[in-house]
């Protein structure tokens, strides 16, 4: 899931005021939406394969943005900043979550959970690299003890450890890093276009290419999905992804 790596607002000794504070109240729900997501992922394995689960989710995110397109404000991105959009949005809807969603089927739901924590840290290392922002000490720090972590959450020193299963966890820290495009490489985009317009054309543009690869499949195994798996489905479609993304653009 894409953070950004902007400040949500100063702090002063006084502590954050309630404009401030309010943000970061619903980063911090969004997390725990995003977090839930991986076990929606292993509800849907039997019914969606991992491409097909990537292709639903963000179809349908993708055309509740168009649908809102009118009302949606700003402007588009145009010229060069249209075409990095659209690489984007394939680079993190395509390879990305298909990364994802195969690092969660080969390993555990909880283990993922786990792994998101590192994260915010590989955008704060690729934010400080590509657009010079500042991070320090404590940050690094975070980020070699969050890959110490995928260790130990690994076993690496148990006598039945299996590489597999680190594996997994690599498959699924290998997303971030399509993760981490995003954010890095969105930024200067949005603050000549509109954040929110930016979001609707890369879930398109990464829909395109995601129907291209498996749609024919995906949509035949969708006519036969449970209620249920809808409803999961339109929940990760529209609040983890169209109203998430949008709202850490802005």
């Amino acid at each position: 899931m894409w953070r950004s790596t902007g400040d949500l607002g100063r702090t002063s000794n006084a502590g954050p005021t309630l404009n401030e504070a309010s943000p970061l109240v619903i980063l911090l729900a969004l997390n725990v939406v995003w977090s839930a997501t991986l076990s929606i992922y292993k509800f849907l394995e039997p019914h969606l394969d991992p491409a097909g689960i990537v292709t639903l989710r963000f179809g349908l995110a993708g055309l509740s943005l168009l649908a809102l397109w009118p009302w949606l404000p700003g402007d588009a991105p145009r010229g060069r900043d249209l075409a990095k959009t659209c690489f984007l949005g394939v680079l993190i809807f395509v390879v990305g979550h298909r990364l994802q969603v195969l690092g969660t089927h080969l390993g555990t739901a909880s283990n993922s959970s786990v792994l998101m924590a590192v994260e915010p840290l590989i955008a704060s290392v690729a934010a400080a690299i590509f657009l010079r922002e500042h991070i320090g000490p404590r940050r690094m720090l975070g980020f070699l003890l969050g890959l110490i972590g995928v260790a130990l959450l690994n076993g690496v020193w148990r006598d039945d450890f299996q590489w597999v299963s680190l594996g997994a966890s690599a498959i699924f820290i290998s997303s971030f890093i399509c993760e981490t495009a995003l954010s890095v490489g969105g930024k200067p985009i949005i603050k000549r276009a509109s954040p929110i317009k930016f979001v609707a054309l890369s879930l398109l543009a990464g829909t395109a290419i995601n129907l291209l690869l498996d749609g024919r499949r995906t949509l035949t195994a969708a006519a036969h999905l449970p209620a249920q798996a809808w409803v999961l489905l339109l929940v990760m479609a529209l609040i983890c992804t169209s109203f998430g993304y949008a709202f850490c653009s802005l």
